[in-house]
């Protein structure tokens, strides 16, 4: 998300660290660690770490719903890094010369003279070879959204690989992905500092590093700034997305769980782009693109400009890989553990997992089919802008600040991680959750409602009316799960609206909770454990072996 995000803050990157500093430090971290240490005390996935209240379900039912979109969609990163690795062991690299199949008559390889920024006379003419392999080879673009057109098969065949190397990572849980991540987390921080290295002693990686750290003050008013960087912290920390949740849900209950890659990307990227304007001889600026057009565009262009191309391009993609697995491993394993609560232990067979990760694995291929088409970068387009975007995000991050913050108590949950690492957490952690942190997650909902603009592909390509809906029907198919899950529940319920209210916000404990939630000697107070009537009277006798 880093790689993939860093420039979309651009011309503005300096005034840009403003705000993100701030919206991580109030609303990114605190969240992050009230899901980490939420999964931990419930012992739960997604849906079911909501049992702390429980008619809030339906935040649970909201993450499961946002993180499929978000498996489905992001894994064709991956698939576009894998044919671009496969492509980078050539000499010239096939996207560096015009004269291929793919290429048009417009294709052209030269750049302006040194000197020509701001000059529109000197601009080469023509499309770029970069350009051309992007959208002629590997996506072979249609004219928009209802053009769907034939499949690409060599990159079915990279997205097919992709899910493969997915499932047999996480199919056996957090246990051997954890091994694998070892290096897959790790890795990247080396070719990140080698290609830092490479980048400062570039011409021109000097003025790109000012410009990223240079602010702009007239641009910390505007809103879309603030939009961008609540954005990138909440997608980037993967919050509201129930994959903290599940591995939190794995810690042991008496783990440690309260002891930035962002920033130190950033000097590459702009190192690298500053080099890729001093070659071109224009504004920083017009070479900073976000989304696709940086991982697969300006990226692949500034290798061509480097000495030895193909193994500054394999590095590259080879991180771009490795970084987009571990995001993926995340999220697979979020939903799965989602899944698996929900079944009941009558349900449960051998090599249950494995099925259930293989069936979720095959789901999305199907669904990521309609991506390898001729119209597959509008569909992804919808699925990125729309599905599990910063308004879904800030939705969702704020009514979970609300359910632990008001509904089920800050102070309660503060003494819930005592319980579990032996020290309360700095009381700064409290007032976020209930003050700061959703004030500042409403705050940015509503500049992006207000602010909101219909998505433009390329800055040319309008989306049809039923294109808008369909990326709308993907937002609210998360966002309303929360409020009719709620409604569902109360009218369910009988009796008075405060008892269904006292009733449905009653915690529903498991066993792993009784050893610290009686009084030693109390198994009389064993009946209060359950909200549910029909179970008032039973008393449950646990021992427990030290």
């Amino acid at each position: 998300a880093e790689l993939w995000l860093i420039p979309c803050f651009c011309p503005a990157p300096g005034v840009f660290l403003i705000p993100y500093l701030l919206i991580a430090v109030l609303g990114g971290v605190p969240i992050f660690f009230l899901e980490i240490s939420l999964g931990q005390f419930m012992k739960a996935g997604s849906i079911n770490v909501w049992n702390v209240a429980p008619l809030f379900k339906g935040l649970g039912f909201a993450s499961m719903v946002i993180v499929f979109y978000c498996n489905t969609y992001y894994i064709m990163v991956l698939a576009w890094g894998c044919y671009y690795l496969v492509s980078s062991f050539s000499a010239p690299l096939p996207w560096a010369t015009c004269g291929h199949t793919w290429n048009t008559p417009e294709c052209a390889e030269s750049f302006p003279p040194p000197g020509c920024a701001g000059n529109h006379s000197c601009e080469p003419e023509g499309r770029s070879p970069v350009l051309e392999f992007w959208e002629n080879r590997v996506l072979r673009l249609s004219g928009g959204l209802e053009v769907p057109g034939a499949i690409n098969w060599e990159v079915t065949l990279c997205l097919l690989g992709c899910w493969l190397l997915v499932y047999f990572c996480v199919w056996k849980g957090v246990k051997s992905t954890g091994k694998i991540v070892y290096f897959t987390a790790t890795f990247p921080y080396v070719v990140l500092i080698v290609l830092l290295i490479r980048g400062v002693l570039l011409p021109g990686a000097g003025a790109g590093i000012l410009y990223y750290l240079k602010p702009d003050w007239a641009k910390l008013g505007s809103p879309q700034v603030w939009i961008d960087a609540g954005t990138q912290i909440f997608f980037s920390y993967a919050i509201g997305l129930g994959a903290l949740t599940a591995l939190g849900s794995y810690n042991r209950f008496n783990n440690d769980c309260y002891n930035g890659t962002s920033f130190f990307a950033g000097f590459v990227v702009f190192s690298i782009l500053g080099f890729m304007a001093a070659e071109q001889g224009v504004d920083i600026a017009k070479v900073a693109e976000s989304g696709p057009g940086l991982a697969f565009i300006a990226y692949p262009r500034a290798v061509t400009l480097m000495p030895i191309a193909p193994l500054w391009a394999a590095l590259f993609f080879v991180m771009l890989l490795l970084l987009g697995l571990d995001s993926q491993f995340v999220g697979v394993e979020g939903f799965i553990t989602g899944i698996l609560d929900l079944l009941p232990p009558s349900c449960s067979f051998r090599f249950q997992r494995e099925v259930t990760v293989a069936l979720s694995c095959i789901l999305c291929f199907f669904i990521d089919l309609s991506m390898v088409t001729e119209g597959g970068m509008y569909v992804f387009q919808l699925f990125d802008y729309y599905s599990a975007s910063g308004t879904t995000l800030l939705w969702q991050a704020f009514w979970e600040c609300v359910v632990i913050g008001w509904v089920y108590g800050a102070d309660r949950f503060m003494d819930d991680i005592a319980c579990m690492i032996g020290y309360r957490p700095f009381p700064w952690m409290k007032w976020c959750w209930m003050v700061l942190t959703p004030l500042i997650c409403l705050g940015i909902f509503l500049f992006n409602v207000a602010y909101y603009k219909p998505l433009i592909y390329n800055h040319t390509y309008v989306y049809p009316w039923w294109g808008e809906a369909l990326g709308w029907a993907f937002a609210l198919s998360s966002m309303l799960c929360l409020p009719l899950t709620a409604l569902g529940k109360l009218l369910r319920a009988k009796g008075p609206l405060a008892e269904r209210w006292q009733r449905l916000t009653q915690p529903v404990w498991g066993l792993h909770h009784l050893e610290y939630k009686l009084p030693e000697g109390n198994v009389g107070a064993l009946t209060s454990l359950s909200p549910r009537a029909e179970d008032m009277g039973k008393v449950v006798v646990l021992e427990s072996v030290m």
